[in-house]
């Protein structure tokens, strides 16, 4: 199981990652643009990340105790929200962490971490 700590820790180890603050939550951005890639939600117990809208109805389906959109909220975002109940361990938490990331991510952060930059990277 996923804690809030456990977000922060890998966000965070993302290259250019920062933490600030927003709507009273946690948000995890790049530094250059401030583009958002994960948030928690108000009570610790879900994160956003980032997901283009044509995935989400598959990973809702296949795994519907991890994976939920806030109703009125997400609809309109390529955005879904992850139950941190529901993550396996580190590995998964990371991946999906990273899979934001990379959305988020400008070419050139992108170019300087060839090794992260790629599907499938560990």
């Amino acid at each position: 199981m996923a804690t809030a700590d456990d977000v922060r820790r890998l966000a965070l180890s993302l290259p250019g990652a920062m933490e600030k603050l927003a709507w009273g939550m946690p948000t995890f951005r790049l530094e250059s643009g401030g583009k958002i890639f994960a948030s928690l939600d108000d009570d610790d117990r879900a994160m956003g990340v980032k997901c283009p809208k044509e995935d989400r109805e598959e990973l809702i389906a296949s795994e519907p105790e991890k994976f939920f959109m806030r109703a009125g909220h997400d609809d309109n975002y390529a955005w879904l929200r992850v139950r941190l109940a529901a993550v396996e361990d580190d590995e998964e938490l990371y991946a999906i962490l990273l899979d934001s990331w990379r959305q988020a991510a400008p070419r050139k952060l992108l170019d300087a971490h060839p090794d992260l930059a790629r599907p499938g990277a560990p």
